[in-house]
């Protein structure tokens, strides 16, 4: 049987009453949906009750995706910009090779290595991202950063150290679950997140622990509300453990058999000042008493930190000792607790971490091949003569969404070259030199690698449910004709492999695998090599997911028996062929690992297979929190900024046009009504807000969620956006035009941007 005959053709139809499969794409759950079209508009959404991991379940957002796919800012043709600023409309082979040429120019002129590349996978875009791969190997790049690398490098430090893997909380399941500066209500991060917060609000033999100094609506359900001062996180997690080793509530018998480092660990703790930390996090000890007994009294805990404080001091500290915690209770590898899972493409290479090279211009810690947020915009301002001077920028807006935008503006000007790929007009592509078009999400085969499920893990594969806009070429097309105007492909003969493909999946497996041993170009540029021949055989619209065929195989060789029991048959690449298939195949995701709870131990790579406490860097950084300030506010900037609070029409800056909030359209600064009587601020006042790193004017809504001394804005505002025939507008404030690179965490650079110290001027009404 054929490729083409074993696969499910995709059916490109506008019929108004059929519903067509997909996800939502708003933030990293990828939430099942079905959809209704009229032409290229989406009429009506659904959550899709069969889909493998949310089962129906979808939030608010989700149902308003047209606002992300029917943009009136979308790009459809390349542009170059000329002397005057001004844009001229190019072909696409023009674009691709003077883009090539520029490339080239700059490697011939400079050196290999002082191209950098931003982004490639925002909300589940991931496709196009493992297809930078091949022209990151083509020109040279070896300087690379993304979105993970401000929010997740912090974790992914302590977890290569802890564990040598990532783990996940099983929410689920957990009879005491923790969520640190996270509100699931709003950012999710689990399937179903709403859904599991009922449930365990509801059941009277399980806990829901939250460490926020807002209110939340995920607080609001809590058994435990700690309402912790801002910024002061790590003192309440140093004084929790300490409780939990001075109170003898750790499980020593499990720690002995599955931890090392436990008698440092356990020093460390015992040298903490429980009712002082307590007193500057502003809990009582008797709370953090109680809450170390629930703690240590349940049968299974989870815990989930997130941007709250991920995003502000001492997170990579704080990272740590919520895990230490975990651990210390043994809370790992059994249901409703910490525990790996496996990943069709990992997002971080946790066996480098404690081991990572620095930047050779900016001195920071490059963490699985991340150089810093913060640090990015100073390679290119710096006088290093290693300095970048040019820049890719996919599937991302850095200009918004960095500390400093200036900052980011400035360092885009300075390059030599700049070329961003996107789907809309933002602020990034305002500064560019090229701007090519890319097709949505919805135009496109796409999926998201964000899935951390166990002991069974899903995948979903989205197909494309309208053709892609005229103009536009997906970022795997893209890839591949950067990469074959490189030349890197020149003399290699791909028709014996798209032959092949025709033959079936076991006749392609057989000649890449030979090809490969023959030609290392193959392996170097695999993903446009599979691009070219596999996905030319796949059914229209997934031709980017050919690349998936590789991470297929290399599951297949990791977790055989996991595929088998999640149903697959074969051995070797024939497993891999059959995983493969069920993934192109299924609208609804698949199980692809089915695991055993003892299995999580085989996943620890430290050097015992035991669970690593013992992080020098992390007690250095517990011992010295005493002598940390008890505050980073001034008498000149008083306030404690949160720039970029997730509520319930906030979604990043992936939904430009304002009109899909029903709620909150100007993105108010909220204030505590004592903060804002003392200033004589009313709903709706207007207000400037300073900070070290600039000013911005907001709409004031006095709000009781936020403690005093506490201001908060939204994410996903002051987007430029141009109504259907009108001018560009502004609505809400961008965050990043008051943040500052200066302040980041001692370890990862991750930015400050939930702690800002700012002030506030009431301006008028």
């Amino acid at each position: 049987m054929t490729i083409q005959e074993n696969f499910q053709e995709v059916e490109m139809t506008d019929h108004t009453k059929v519903w067509h499969k997909t996800a939502c794409v708003l933030c990293s759950a990828n939430c099942g949906l079905e959809v209704r079209l009229n032409g290229r508009e989406i009429t009506r959404v659904r959550g899709n009750k069969a889909h493998v991991a949310s089962a129906g379940y979808t939030c608010e957002k989700g149902l308003r995706i047209n606002h992300y796919q029917n943009n009136t800012s979308r790009l459809t043709t390349p542009l170059k910009r000329i002397e005057d600023g001004s844009y001229l409309e190019v072909d696409w082979d023009t674009a691709i090779a003077e883009i090539s040429s520029g490339l080239k120019r700059i490697n011939e002129k400079y050196g290999v290595g002082k191209i950098f590349y931003y982004g490639g996978g925002g909300q589940g875009n991931h496709l196009g991202g493992a297809h930078s791969t091949a022209t990151r190997q083509a020109y040279g790049i070896t300087r690379k950063s993304n979105a993970l690398a401000q929010e997740k490098t912090g974790e992914a430090w302590v977890e290569g150290q802890m564990f040598g893997t990532h783990t996940h909380g099983g929410f689920h399941d957990a009879e005491v679950a923790i969520f640190l500066g996270k509100n699931p209500w709003h950012s999710h991060g689990f399937d179903q997140a709403r859904r599991i917060l009922k449930e365990i609000a509801n059941d009277d033999n399980r806990s829901l622990i939250v460490i926020d100094p807002r209110r939340t609506e995920t607080a609001d359900l809590a058994d435990y509300w700690l309402q912790v001062k801002p910024g002061t996180d790590a003192f309440l997690l140093a004084a929790l453990g300490a409780i939990l080793i001075q109170d003898e509530l750790i499980d020593s018998e499990w720690l002995a058999k599955n931890a090392s480092g436990i008698e440092e660990t356990k020093t460390a703790f015992l040298t903490v000042p429980i009712e002082e930390y307590a007193e500057r996090s502003g809990v009582t000890t008797e709370q953090l008493r109680n809450v170390a007994n629930r703690i240590a009294q349940a049968k299974s805990v989870s815990t989930y930190e997130d941007l709250g404080i991920e995003m502000g001091p001492h997170s990579t500290l704080i990272s740590y000792l919520h895990r230490a915690i975990s651990i210390m209770t043994g809370n790992y590898g059994k249901p409703g607790a910490l525990g790996p899972h496996t990943s069709v493409a990992p997002l971080f290479n946790y066996a480098t971490a404690g081991r990572e090279p620095k930047d050779p211009v900016t001195g920071g810690k490059i963490i699985s091949g991340l150089v810093p947020c913060n640090e990015i915009a100073d390679g290119f301002l710096s006088d290093h003569p290693d300095r970048s001077r040019a820049m890719i920028i996919e599937s991302g807006n850095p200009v918004h969404s960095l500390a400093e935008s200036d900052k980011f503006r400035q360092a885009m000007r300075k390059a030599e070259l700049t070329v961003v790929i996107d789907v809309v007009h933002t602020e990034t592509t305002e500064q560019a030199d090229w701007i090519l078009p890319a097709s949505s999400q919805y135009e496109k085969a796409e999926a998201t690698f964000f899935g951390a499920n166990f002991p069974a893990n899903t995948f979903h594969l989205r197909q494309a449910i309208l053709e892609p806009l005229e103009g536009t070429l997906t970022e795997p097309e893209m890839h591949s004709r950067l990469v074959q105007a490189s030349g890197v492909l020149d003399g290699l003969d791909l028709g014996p492999m798209r032959e092949a493909a025709k033959q079936g999946l076991d006749t392609f497996s057989e000649a890449f695998m030979a090809a490969a041993m023959e030609n290392s170009a193959i392996s170097a540029y695999g993903a446009v090599v599979l691009y070219e021949t596999l996905g030319k055989s796949l059914p229209k619209g997934k031709e980017g997911a050919a690349v998936l065929w590789f991470s297929c195989q290399m599951a297949a060789q990791k977790y055989p028996q996991q595929i088998r029991d999640a149903g697959y048959e074969g051995e070797g690449t024939q497993l891999g062929n059959a995983l493969f298939e069920a993934i192109i195949n299924s609208d609804d995701g698949v199980i692809f690992t089915r695991h055993k709870y003892e299995d999580a131990f085989d996943f620890l790579t430290t050097p015992d297979q035991k669970v690593n406490l013992l992080i020098p860097e992390m007690h250095s950084q517990l011992n010295k929190l005493r002598s940390a300030p008890a505050k980073y506010t001034s008498e000149e900037y008083p306030f404690v900024l949160s720039a970029g609070e997730r509520r319930g029409f906030s979604a990043n800056t992936i939904v430009r046009d304002p009109e899909w909030r029903k709620k909150d359209k100007q993105g108010a600064l909220r204030i505590h009504p004592d903060d804002a009587k003392r200033m004589g601020i009313i709903d709706g006042s207007r207000v400037r807000i300073t900070t070290e790193g600039g000013e911005a004017v907001a709409v004031a809504e006095i709000n009781e969620t936020v403690p005093c001394g506490y201001i908060s804005l939204p994410n996903g505002y002051g987007l430029s956006y141009s109504p259907a025939g009108g001018d560009a507008e502004v609505v809400g404030v961008a965050p990043n035009q008051l943040t500052s690179t200066y302040w980041k965490d001692s370890i990862a650079g991750t930015p400050w941007h939930k702690h800002v110290p700012a002030r506030l001027e009431m301006i008028g009404t």
